[in-house]
């Protein structure tokens, strides 16, 4: 078949699937239909329990939601806390936050120190993985690689069938200690086969975090510093869990709940995580940012860039999705505590790297943004940064490619989806199934030979 007949035929399968498949949209208030699983004043539609984690934006009096400022918990204990016990004692932090989300406690340093090692030994992949796996087909996009990389794990696994806790357990450690192996040797593939740049692999050190093995990974020399490694395990932190209802996590429930193995639920994860909804989010961001530079003459003028976010708003500029990207979240309103987290520590790398001046761009645009986003939708809805807004200032001042920016969140979420995975197992046992209401009516049927 040639190209053009093939693009034919799809165009027309196009115009039947458009003709048959819209719905129209009054029908969904009609039959109360919960869109996004979201009620209609904005609350998430209560489907399930956890004890993992905790996303806390406001509280409910009166059957009202009061905006209140961000919390992030996990298993009961504010993040916050978490992050200034590391710093406090010189400590990556991102192993004991998984330690935590996996087991529901914090470990003590014999134990921490513990589950550390056996990460650091996980950490290299089984033997000829990378060449079959990885460089036999590489990916121009590596968060397709990851998922792959995933999938093919089942294999080297002796035992990939068992559904025992104890063995999920074991699988799932394996995962989130080669997560940040996987997405840096895809990478690198990428690199070759894609981009014609040289090749580096590099074995990751058994004694080295999670954060610092990455930076590691990704670079020539396996150069970087201190400040550059706490921060990106400051970010792997804040990305590790959000909640059970977020769509990635939720996706680890739905095909856990279906009692299918490891693999297949945490590839599932990969792919929703890989979503411009989702994780591919701080992508958007740096691709408006790159439209505000090129259009925006005076970076620090309030009415320059007040009015050139307005024509975003308006969808006169920008993507035309009317969207001003890293600005609201569906829970948080006055803060979002990894965004609050995240600037202050990104104000501190910008000092070091020479981005000051860029760094105040976003800070304006911060300022400025919501009450523009309130103006052009006529809304009083409080409006806040999220973590998007600086995730990718902060890992483009790590000079970490864009490619690797969602890989990124995965090398942290992968803690949060093994717990929830865990999670399921243990206190599921009931299968997701939702339901839709079929809308279209009953035909009489049409013989083959009869059809025009």
């Amino acid at each position: 078949m040639s190209n053009k007949s093939e693009a034919a035929i799809l165009k027309n399968l196009e115009k039947l699937a458009v003709h048959n498949d819209p719905i129209d949209q009054k029908l969904y208030s009609q039959y109360d239909v919960k869109r996004g699983l979201r009620n209609a004043n904005g609350t998430g539609v209560l489907v399930g329990l956890t004890r993992i984690g905790d996303v806390v934006g406001y509280e409910i009096k009166d059957n009202q939601k009061i905006a209140i400022p961000g919390r992030l918990v996990y298993r009961g204990y504010n993040v916050e806390d978490l992050i200034k016990d590391a710093e406090k004692n010189k400590q990556f932090g991102y192993e004991q936050c998984a330690y935590l989300l996996l087991f529901g406690e914090l470990p003590n340093q014999a134990k921490l120190e513990a589950f550390s090692n056996y990460l650091g030994e996980c950490r290299v992949l089984p033997a000829n993985f990378t060449e079959d796996m990885i460089m036999k087909a590489p990916s121009n996009d590596i968060m397709n690689k990851i998922a792959r990389g995933v999938l093919a794990s089942y294999s080297y696994d002796e035992d990939p069938e068992n559904r025992s806790v104890s063995n999920v357990i074991k699988q799932c450690i394996q995962l989130i200690a080669r997560f940040s192996t996987l997405a840096a040797y895809g990478y690198q593939a990428k690199r070759r086969y894609y981009d014609n740049k040289s090749l580096f692999i590099h074995n990751p050190k058994p004694e080295l975090s999670t954060a610092e093995n990455f930076l590691r990974l990704i670079r020539s020399d396996k150069q970087y510093t201190r400040l550059e490694a706490e921060i990106l395990d400051l970010a792997l932190i804040l990305h590790a869990e959000h909640g059970g209802g977020n769509n990635s996590s939720l996706t680890v429930h739905v095909v856990s709940s279906a009692d299918t193995d490891t693999y297949s639920a945490i590839a599932a994860a990969v792919g929703s995580l890989k979503g411009r909804r989702h994780g591919g989010a701080n992508i958007k961001v740096m691709e408006m940012m790159d439209d505000i530079k090129a259009n925006v003459k005076d970076w620090t003028s309030e009415k320059e860039v007040g009015d050139y976010l307005r024509k975003i708003a308006t969808k006169e500029a920008g993507d035309r999705s009317g969207l001003i990207y890293g600005m609201g979240h569906a829970i948080y309103t006055i803060s979002d505590p990894r965004e609050v987290l995240l600037k202050a520590k990104a104000k501190k790398l910008a000092k070091e790297k020479g981005f000051l001046e860029e760094f105040a761009l976003y800070d304006l645009i911060e300022k400025l943004a919501p009450a523009i986003i309130q103006d052009v939708h006529q809304s009083d809805k409080k409006i806040c940064a999220n973590v998007d807004m600086y995730s990718g200032l902060v890992y483009s001042m790590l000079n970490i490619p864009r490619e690797l920016f969602t890989p990124i969140f995965a090398i942290s979420r992968i803690a949060g989806w093994s717990a929830h995975r865990i999670e399921e197992i243990v206190s599921g046992g009931r299968i997701y199934r939702p339901a839709y209401k079929n809308i279209s009516k009953e035909r009489d049927f049409v013989p083959l030979m009869d059809r025009k």
